[in-house]
């Protein structure tokens, strides 16, 4: 039954009502994490009165994640946090039915977990379980609302395969794992993961009222240093894995590189900061330079940009949004580095490369663009 004082702002939205209310009542929403990105999903879920939560993580509060983690409270240090992830949303709303699950994903459980779910939220962002989640969701015919968070930026998007349109879309295979980062190296600005995670629960909310998702194939980022959102637009990709249960997944989760905990790595959100692509510094760049690599350098700036500042070396210029249209020119055998501004639009361009056919191994984000450049090795700008 709504409540109707409770939810007396949604019900004179025509886009919600009683009728939507009632389809969120009766809504059961799966949550996988509650830690940065979990923490907000989890609390407006809550908030717009979704009748049924499933919360699966089987991490406890540490005092690093409450600068982030705001489901979680000082006292809580040490419990498990799908306790304090439930206490907290009865306190919110003490009608919802909290499911908890005090365990990791893994493709063992994964299809059993998701069953008779009606969506699923991704809100631990380490790439093994990301495509766990994608492969799982695939074969049950579930939607799941993706979201990632990386330093300063975020990205969010709705996969479905009714709609024709999953993760691997974006990324057929992944990436390397030496390549990437977590938290507890590459650093996550604390408001982030409330804005990633917000959009989240709005898509999911939406969804559930029978509004249309606006991130079906498309790809949302969200960069918290410049305060900028911009989409990339894709479709469904025929090359992707052919996948027809959870091999492909466990092979991820049986490699070592991804699953082996790192120096500093903890569980849950502590992953949550990896990158979605391999990255790379400006030092790194430079350094591996010296040592005889000839990465093939692109920038994806727009015109004017490159016109006022630009690399003194660089080996070809196209706008990120038409990326691949310069397949062509890459030479083949060379890993290929991309630059822009200050890394987020160099993202979009290396996921349009990848769609066209280049392995995800060869292509590197320059972290910081070509404002780090400046900052660390001025002598190689050229001003216009």
């Amino acid at each position: 039954m709504v409540d109707m004082q409770r939810h007396a702002r949604h019900l004179v939205l025509p886009q919600v009502g009683i009728e939507g209310q009632e389809k969120l009542a009766k809504a059961k929403v799966f949550v996988v994490g509650a830690g940065g990105l979990g923490s907000p999903v989890l609390l407006y879920l809550a908030a717009a009165g979704i009748g049924t939560i499933g919360i699966i993580d089987d991490d406890r509060v540490d005092i690093s994640n409450l600068q982030r983690q705001v489901l979680h409270r000082t006292e809580d240090v040490g419990r498990l946090k799908v306790e304090s992830a439930k206490e907290q949303l009865l306190a919110l709303d003490p009608n919802l039915t909290i499911v908890e699950h005090k365990e990791r994903l893994n493709p063992e459980n994964a299809l059993e977990l998701f069953s008779g779910w009606d969506i699923v939220v991704d809100g631990t962002d380490n790439i093994p379980t990301r495509y766990l989640i994608d492969d799982a969701c695939h074969l049950l015919s579930i939607p799941w609302v993706y979201g990632s968070i990386h330093r300063f930026e975020g990205q969010v998007s709705f996969f479905w395969t009714k709609e024709n349109r999953r993760y691997r879309d974006l990324f057929p295979e992944a990436p390397p794992a030496g390549a990437l980062q977590n938290c507890a190296e590459a650093g996550v600005f604390g408001v982030l993961p409330g804005v990633v995670g917000s959009l989240q629960a709005t898509e999911v909310i939406k969804h559930i009222v029978g509004m249309n998702s606006s991130l079906v194939g498309r790809l949302l980022l969200y960069d918290a240093e410049s305060m900028t959102m911009q989409s990339l637009q894709f479709g469904a990709l025929d090359s992707k894995p052919d996948v027809t249960d959870l091999s492909h997944a466990q092979a991820l989760f049986d490699d070592p590189a991804y699953c082996t905990p790192r120096p500093q790595q903890v569980q849950e959100d502590e992953v949550a900061g990896e990158s979605m692509m391999q990255s790379i510094t400006v030092p790194e760049l430079k350094s591996r330079q010296d040592g005889g690599w000839n990465p093939f350098i692109i920038d994806v700036r727009g015109d004017q940009e490159l016109e006022q500042v630009r690399l003194s070396a660089f080996d070809l210029h196209v706008v990120h949004d038409v990326a691949d249209s310069a397949v062509n020119d890459i030479p083949e055998g060379r890993d290929i580095v991309v630059m822009c501004r200050s890394g987020m639009r160099s993202q979009m361009a290396i996921m349009l490369l990848n769609q066209s056919g280049i392995d995800s191994s060869r292509l590197f984000n320059l972290n910081g663009g070509i404002m780090a450049w400046g900052q660390i090795a001025p002598e190689d700008i050229h001003h216009g």
